[in-house]
């Protein structure tokens, strides 16, 4: 699966996208990322096991707000993006 980093996420990864083996659920991708990119972007990604309220995940364009949080299932073939939450006036 595809998963597509912007903003300061992808200043934490070092790219802009990478492709890994689908994981079960948008936590499990998380995690996973986590191992890979390192404590920094665990810190902006996950608040304890859960996706941090500074991050906004969408898969195939969906926010996961509106699906199943953490526990949207994920397939192969799926679009993960995630944005930092970005405030401003």
């Amino acid at each position: 699966m595809k998963v597509l980093f912007f903003a300061t996420i992808r200043d934490l990864t070092g790219c802009k996208e990478t492709q890994v083996p689908a994981p079960s659920s948008v936590r499990d991708l998380l995690e996973a990322l986590s191992v890979r990119y390192g404590f920094a972007f665990r810190r902006k990604a996950l608040e304890g096991t859960e996706p941090s309220p500074e991050l906004i995940v969408l898969v195939n364009g969906h926010h996961i707000a509106h699906l199943r949080g953490g526990d949207t299932p994920l397939s192969e073939g799926d679009q993960v993006s995630l944005f930092p939450v970005i405030g401003g006036g």
